[in-house]
């Protein structure tokens, strides 16, 4: 009996041990293995085997990127103004054996790394400009932690800053300027508007101006062609009752000579006009020299007409 528990307790340490020696590595992982506590190999994704006893896996390293968060660093500017700025990391492995035998805390390294490299950055930099340049400021501190972070096989793809926390007392003068500045830019903003408005305004008299003018332009033009179109119907109508006269007075004089008027009746025809003209409002009148000619002329017509 006692022979059957002891094969049964060496079998199952046999297949405790065969088991041990048989590791499967998940995806993105590697694992470092060393035998007799010296390195041996480096493990990728799939099933491995090693020996029992004199081989061991020492570290399973993920190969993923990751993130690190740094709690906020004191740093004093060019102008020796003091503030925390706190630093995100990320960062990858790329070689799992340099990273195992090469610094002892990496987190830790890079840490301090980035704390003395933020330092040395800033120191160069006045306040504004530091305020101003996050972006300057990144690329440096990457291209610098990538470069010291190389022989432990990390590889640093981007640093971000991200708080950069002023004294009290440079916030509250900052946001007096940034105050000072809103209002500013509203006051530009007011005045702009108020320029703009009496502009439009003024250009809105002026077309209204304009279109009076040109109304009243028109209306003058109008009012002179009604004018002139009624002095011209005018001296059309007196020309037509001149020429209703002279056509009346032509008809009279053939008349008088198809009568046969002699030198008597013209010269009776003419003493009517001469006593019109004088029933006129004329204040001269030409009597002519052979007014007793006229006269004379006259008796002969009464005689004339008693006769008859």
């Amino acid at each position: 009996m006692g022979t059957i528990i002891f094969f049964a307790i060496l079998i199952i340490l046999v297949l405790w041990i065969m088991a041990s020696c048989v590791r499967v590595v998940p995806q993105a992982y590697s694992f470092v293995l060393e035998r007799m506590g010296g390195y041996k190999a480096t493990w990728d994704t799939g099933i491995h085997f090693k020996l029992p006893f004199i081989e061991r896996v020492a570290r399973k390293v993920n190969m993923k990127e990751q993130v690190v968060d740094f709690p906020p660093q004191p740093v004093i500017t060019k102008d020796n103004v003091t503030m925390q700025i706190d630093t995100v990391i990320f960062f990858q492995i790329t070689d799992a054996k340099l990273y195992t035998y090469g610094v002892e805390n990496p987190l830790l390294a890079i840490e301090n790394l980035s704390a003395t490299t933020l330092r040395n950055i800033i120191g160069d930099m006045e306040l504004d400009e530091t305020l101003t340049s996050r972006e300057v400021i990144n690329t440096k501190m990457r291209a610098s932690l990538d470069e010291a972070t190389d022989p432990w096989g990390i590889k640093v793809n981007r640093v971000e800053l991200k708080n950069i926390i002023p004294p009290a007392a440079i916030q509250q003068s900052m946001e007096k300027q940034m105050k000072a500045e809103r209002e500013r830019r509203e006051a530009i903003l007011r005045a702009e508007g108020e320029k703009k408005s009496t502009i439009l305004v003024a250009e809105g008299k002026k077309e209204s101006a304009i279109l009076d003018a040109q109304a009243e332009k028109e209306a003058a033009i109008l009012r002179a062609e009604a004018k002139r179109v009624a002095m011209v119907k005018e001296a059309e109508g007196q020309a037509e009752a001149v020429l209703k006269i002279q056509n009346a007075n032509a008809e009279g004089i053939r008349m008088l000579k198809s009568a046969g008027a002699d030198e008597a009746v013209l010269t009776l025809k003419s003493l009517e006009a001469l006593a019109k003209l004088a029933e006129g409002q004329a204040t001269k009148i030409i009597v002519p020299s052979d007014l007793q000619g006229i006269a004379s002329l006259a008796t002969s017509l009464k005689e004339i007409v008693k006769d008859q």
